[in-house]
């Protein structure tokens, strides 16, 4: 049976609802986060509290079970509101991991806890300073000792650990000289976060460009109980693969919702901004980067729902995935480009916002997967090319 691609006015009703909730948080309560370096408390407990954040969660655990289709609209339309949903992307998506092969009895502990918020499993450490996205060469390691699991190492990049939890964590559990093929010998586990900070686990904060909480973790002597584990001992890195296309998925919505917003700003802005006893907008030089920009968004959202209907479908969608992130995140960047210089020296001003979500937009480019890797993977996995690393 074809894979029936939704029209993207397929969810008038979640889009009418997102933008009433969203519209209690207009851009001055963005702004004063973002000066703050704050967290937005309020924004993330009224979505909790309504559900939005719950909607990968089945039914059966307090969820709302819908579809990656659905929950991508609604990472798009915060973003499109004004809003960063980097700062709660996480509650919806790092469940995958435990939804998936997480044993019966971890979905009744932890599932119903994270749908209804109660529980935060905002962030996830899988990268380390020294290996970057050459995830098997990884070196915390996880030895099983009775009961327990003892883990030793470093991670880096790790978002949200102040405001979770519980924490995903990918950790070698046989060494790299011993397993037949480096993929191999990974585990996942689930941590507490409270039991766990002070308690062997060290986080630092990160200062950087935008306000996106992260840090560096230092694991010493860290014992979790062995019934933490998801799933099998060693089948880790797989379980992280799977939960990559929900993802990059996700975010690729996201930054659709933020190409979406610097189009409309810089096609209001063009077409009040009166220079020279003109719109600037009836100027070519100024109106093409801005159609510019809003036909690559279109293109990227048309690889967003294809994506989000062969996941949904349970089908192959790792090339659509990565190629959805891609194109969204070139085209948030493109549209944030042509925003700011359409706002000229206004677009540097805090109160017209441009600067903010222009920082905010710029770091999927790097991340959650580079477009280097993009590139690698299209290249071997759909062209059929010799590997590249």
């Amino acid at each position: 049976m074809k894979t029936q691609i939704p029209t993207p006015d397929a969810y008038q009703e979640i889009r009418e609802a997102m933008r009433d909730l969203c519209g209690r948080f207009d851009s001055a309560y963005w702004q004063k986060v973002d000066t703050d370096r704050g967290y937005p408390e309020a924004f993330v407990d009224a979505l909790t509290e309504a559900g939005w954040l719950a909607a990968l969660i089945p039914n059966e655990y307090g969820g709302s079970g819908l579809g990656l289709a659905e929950a991508s609209v609604i990472m798009e339309e915060i973003n499109f509101s004004g809003g960063n949903a980097g700062s709660c992307h996480g509650q919806m998506y790092n469940m995958g991991t435990l939804l998936r092969h997480g044993s019966p009895e971890q979905k009744k502990q932890y599932l119903p806890g994270i749908a209804s918020g109660k529980l935060r499993l905002q962030t996830m450490a899988v990268t380390e300073p020294t290996t970057g996205t050459d995830t098997t060469q990884l070196k915390t390691t996880a030895v099983k000792k009775g009961d327990r699991y003892v883990v030793n190492g470093q991670k880096v990049w790790i978002s949200r650990i102040q405001h979770s939890d519980l924490m995903i964590l990918l950790a070698r559990t046989t060494p790299l000289a011993e397993v037949k093929k480096k993929s191999e010998g990974m585990s996942i586990f689930i941590v507490d976060l409270h039991q766990a900070i002070g308690q062997g686990m060290t986080v630092r904060p990160i200062q950087n460009m935008v306000n996106h909480e992260t840090n560096e973790v230092f694991f010493d002597n860290l014992e979790i109980p062995a019934e933490n584990l998801i799933g099998t001992e060693g089948q880790g890195f797989k379980y992280i693969l799977d939960g990559l296309n929900a993802e990059r998925t996700l975010i690729a919505a996201e930054c659709i919702g933020d190409a979406y917003w610097f189009v409309e700003r810089a096609r209001r802005y063009a077409s009040e901004r009166v220079v020279f006893n003109r719109p600037i907008g009836q100027n070519q030089g100024v109106q093409f980067p801005i159609a510019d920009a809003y036909i690559e968004t279109e293109a990227a959202n048309l690889m967003r729902f294809k994506a989000c209907s062969l996941f949904d479908a349970g089908k192959p969608c790792g090339g659509e995935a990565n190629m959805a992130k891609y194109l969204a995140a070139k085209a948030s960047w493109e549209a944030a480009n042509t925003c700011l210089q359409t706002h000229g020296g206004f677009g540097f001003a805090h109160e017209y916002d441009v600067e903010r979500k222009f920082r905010e937009t710029r770091l999927y480019q790097v991340a959650p997967i580079s477009t280097n890797l993009i590139y690698s993977y299209v290249a071997e996995h759909l062209l059929g090319l010799p590997r590249s690393f």
